[in-house]
């Protein structure tokens, strides 16, 4: 979840909470599936309900 929200935030620039980014969570599991190679995958991107302390130690790696 953490790896998720880091990639949400460096790539985008948006601040994504924990639930938000649980469906980018469950596609980078999913990225070597045979069942998704060279498809496209639409994920919802919402919230932005997170603590900033809590967010500032996920962006450091913590």
């Amino acid at each position: 979840m953490a790896q998720a929200l880091r990639l949400y935030y460096r790539a985008t620039h948006n601040l994504a909470e924990g639930a938000g980014a649980a469906a980018l969570a469950a596609a980078l599991q999913l990225k070597d599936d045979p069942r998704f190679k060279g498809r496209k995958v639409g994920l919802p991107l919402s919230g932005a309900n997170v603590d900033a302390d809590l967010f500032g130690g996920v962006l450091a790696g913590a």
